[in-house]
């Protein structure tokens, strides 16, 4: 018997089963949402009072919130007993060097942070647009948006050189803030601590900013003193922004060295009488009493000028007035106690991470003392430098700097693989930290206050006119937290450890945590500041030219 050829069978199959469908059948219609979080409380990010809602998202947006009951939803997930607030922007953070290497930034989604914000303390990468186009093609999990540094604008024209730039040099610097801005950076940060910030005089910094205020951004500063002329500093920063009609952020606010504790009261006076005086004045910080930075930052920065600390240091009459300095800084800022400065990595010796200076000192039979301590600060930097945990703030400022509605949460933290060196856990615990200890345990702040402190505040500053709050038509940046357990759990000893109580983190309507878990999905996008000059994404806003 001769076969009947296999397509003419199908064929004949197709038409039998047409046959036997209803006249008219049209294909089963499309469900409400993608996306259906059921039985939550919404906290919008305003500061408004928590609400009973369903919230709905279709193509990456939040499209209804209310009583969603009878709706369909690809997926629902069933967020009882939750909280369901905007994803956590957060405003400073250090992660572009690794961003590459952990596009999926675990250690930042899974404390609900959505949107990352790089380029802080004045240090960014040049040109600033090739860098952004390279973050969209990483495709990260966390939105990403950056501040052009002036500490790397500088070192482009001027190196590391002590002095004032020319009017040429100050030209060409603002010829690079003027291009970054265009390139889609959301301000100029700086840091005034460091080398080369640390060099450049006020007008300097006003001139720079006035080119970012023209273009729509902001400036935020890691100022240059945070213990004895902390108040100094902090006016200088207000300064900075009445010169230039530029919104002012003030990093990582703190108050260091034992003596000046209690002065966060006056700086706060000083903030609240510019803004009513109509400079926007703001700041962020993390709920730590420890910072995290170079070591070599206990050297003074004159001396670090042109690279030429080594050859200073063989000057018997420079090497006594930098460890004079450098004795004097220990003294005031860890009362002489070595045990207050842990290293969290040494490039040279990765052996000595979580150690701390007293440590090292007892491993050699070394009294501790402020000559013992500088000439081991000294040798750790002669070998190559190593970052370091320095314990040297109070709670009391903590708390009455985390009460004060002109604050929003930054983590300054760094995007970290799991169990490399040894962190500050603000890495790891600033969200979670703030909702469990400082609103849950100690009442500092008000669940739905420091829910704005982390979203709309700074998308407000930031121009971020998409995210921040949960309402029809945003972006479903989100996050669903436990209010009675969501907890930091990283130490400074253990801090290679994750929070507890945040159960699902979204970005667009796509789940980067899930039931605990890092799901491995990347759907973040650049976010480019207001005065980007490129050719907007006029869809869904998850282009990589996505503004909002």
């Amino acid at each position: 018997m001769r076969r009947m050829p296999v397509s003419l069978v199908l064929l004949r199959w197709g038409a039998a089963l047409a046959a036997l469908a209803p006249l008219g059948a049209q294909p089963a219609a499309r469900a409400d949402f993608d996306l259906l979080l059921r039985g939550g409380r919404v906290v919008d990010g305003t500061g408004a009072p928590a609400v009973a809602a369903d919230v709905g998202v279709r193509d990456g947006r939040i499209v209804a919130v209310g009583a969603l009951t009878g709706r369909t939803a690809t997926t629902v997930v069933d967020v009882r007993g939750h909280v369901v607030a905007p994803g956590f922007i957060d405003p400073h953070t250090h992660g572009r060097d690794r961003l590459r290497d952990i596009p999926t930034a675990d250690n930042l989604v899974r404390q609900g942070i959505t949107t990352m914000v790089e380029g802080n303390d004045g240090s960014s990468p040049l040109p600033l647009g090739a860098f952004l186009d390279s973050v969209a093609s990483w495709r990260p999990a966390p939105n990403v948006a950056l501040f052009v540094g002036h500490g790397s604008v500088r070192r482009e024209v001027l190196g590391t050189a002590n002095r004032a730039a020319t009017a040429t040099e100050l030209a060409a610097m603002e010829a690079l803030v003027r291009q970054a801005m265009a390139d889609g950076a959301v301000g100029l940060s700086s840091g005034l601590f460091y080398v080369p910030g640390n060099f450049a005089p006020p007008s300097e910094l006003a001139a720079l900013a006035r080119v970012a205020a023209a273009a729509g951004g902001i400036y935020t500063s890691h100022m240059r003193n945070e213990d004895d002329s902390v108040l100094a500093a902090v006016s200088e920063t207000i300064e900075v922004g009445r010169a230039s009609g530029i919104p002012v952020l003030i990093s990582h606010h703190k108050v260091g060295g034992s003596r000046n504790y209690g002065r966060s009261a006056q700086s706060l006076a000083l903030m609240r009488a510019a803004r009513e005086a109509g400079v926007r004045v703001a700041f962020d910080q993390y709920p730590y009493t420890a910072s995290h930075t170079g070591i070599s930052s206990i050297v003074p920065a004159w001396a670090r000028a042109e690279d030429g600390l080594e050859a200073r240091l063989r000057d018997p009459a420079l090497r006594a007035r930098i460890e004079g300095e450098m004795r004097a800084f220990v003294s005031m800022r860890f009362g002489d106690d070595p045990s207050r400065i842990q290293l969290a990595r040494c490039g040279f010796d990765r052996t000595l991470a979580g150690r701390t200076l007293a440590d090292l000192l007892a491993a050699r039979g070394v009294p501790p003392s402020p000559a013992s301590i500088t000439a081991l600060v000294l040798e750790l930097v002669g070998r190559g430098g190593c970052s370091a945990i320095f314990h040297s703030f109070d709670e009391g400022d903590v708390e009455r700097l985390l009460a004060s509605p002109y604050g929003m949460i930054g983590s300054d933290g760094a995007l970290t693989a799991f169990g490399e060196s040894s962190p500050h856990p603000r890495a790891y615990g600033t969200y979670p930290r703030v909702l469990g200890r400082y609103v849950r345990e100690r009442g500092v702040i008000a669940l739905e206050e420091a829910v704005r402190r982390m979203t709309s505040a700074p998308a407000d500053l930031l121009g971020f006119a998409e995210r921040g709050r949960i309402a029809p038509g945003l972006m479903a940046d989100l996050v669903v937290f436990d209010p009675a357990t969501v907890a930091d759990r990283a130490t400074f000893t253990a801090p290679h450890q994750y929070p507890v109580g945040i159960p699902h983190v979204f970005v667009g309507g796509v789940a980067v945590v899930r039931d605990g878990a890092v799901t491995g999905t990347r759907p973040g996008v650049v976010l480019r500041g207001r005065g980007w000059t490129g050719i907007r994404d006029q869809g869904s806003g998850h282009g990589p030219g996505s503004r909002g």
